[in-house]
């Protein structure tokens, strides 16, 4: 029993060490949320309030990554022939230029607090879904009721945004949204089974996706890049390929590395709260009752989901 109790015993170096990789892992957390946030909040800018569009906004966000993690595909290579060309194709579309001109074509229409809502919010319940239809999962107990959340809040939002009628055809802008989060989550299948790193992912997604999109949208789609202000093309450059391409990943990587995925989740749920918070004096976007009612009911089942994950269950 004292060699038992020796052998779980920590030095306080090691007590130390544990305290410092939880603080920052809380730290990195903090910032990713911030970043997704924020990122949520300057896309609605762009998209809203100059005359870059989600294609134009679209290149940005992906060539900075795939420029910058070019080395990344010398090392390791295209890994089509190890992924397979179909869970490719499902990473790319799932997280590259067909997710984000999706997403950010809903962002144009809904606004930030309400986008907080039903994109992050509604990710991991689209995840949990897919897992149930392919893998047989149950969901059940306290993430159950978590899961249960999400879909009121969300449904509460999108309810009142129709009967309100305080933007027509606002519902539109929720659909595209709902399936921008589901894009996502199919992505996150296809990660987890193709066996690759977080980094090469990225730098795959960012190459896949300007391979595919960067001739359509220089021949085609009338590139509005260099008609806008160099100020607008440099804050959205900033956002979208640096801080959401790039840092967010290395952030949101050592939040689970220090914390665990399932810890690091439960942060997710400021999401919603941050963007409806710098979307105020940004955008100067006030959300109504209902929406703060939805997105704490949304923020609470995400972190219940989170926190207190059930244990799957075969069929």
């Amino acid at each position: 029993m004292t060699t038992s109790a020796a052998c779980i015993e920590r030095s306080p170096a090691a007590d130390a060490a544990h305290r410092r990789d939880v603080m920052v892992g809380i730290a990195a957390a903090l910032a990713t949320v911030t970043l997704w946030a924020g990122w949520i909040v300057v896309t609605r800018l762009g998209v809203t309030a100059t005359a870059l569009g989600p294609a134009d906004i679209g290149v940005l966000r992906y060539l900075v990554p795939a420029l910058v993690l070019a080395p990344v595909l010398f090392r390791k290579g295209l890994a089509l022939r190890r992924v397979g060309a179909p869970a490719m194709a499902l990473i790319v579309i799932g997280a590259g230029i067909p997710f984000f001109l999706v997403c950010t074509s809903g962002i144009k229409l809904t606004p930030a607090a309400q986008v907080g809502a039903m994109l992050p919010g509604t990710m991991p319940l689209f995840v949990a879904l897919l897992a149930v239809g392919l893998m047989g999962e149950r969901i059940a107990g306290w993430r159950l009721a978590g899961f249960a959340l999400v879909a009121a809040g969300v449904g509460a939002i999108a309810i009142h945004a129709i009967v309100a009628e305080s933007a027509p055809g606002q519902w539109r802008g929720h659909l595209l949204l709902l399936g921008a989060a589901f894009l996502w989550a199919v992505y996150t299948h296809a990660f987890r089974r193709a066996g690759i790193g977080a980094v090469h992912a990225t730098a795959l997604v960012g190459f896949w996706s300007m391979l595919g999109f960067l001739p359509v949208y220089l021949l085609w789609l009338g590139p509005a890049l260099l008609d806008v202000p160099a100020r607008d093309v440099v804050v959205q450059l900033v956002f979208q390929g640096v801080l959401s391409g790039l840092v967010s990943m290395m952030t949101y990587a050592q939040a689970v590395k220090r914390l665990g995925a399932s810890r690091a989740a439960i942060f997710s749920a400021l999401t919603p709260v941050l963007a409806t918070l710098l979307a105020i004096p940004v955008l100067g976007e006030w959300p109504d009752a209902v929406t703060l009612v939805g997105i704490v009911a949304v923020g609470a089942g995400v972190a219940l989901a989170s926190a207190l994950p059930g244990r799957p269950q075969a069929r």
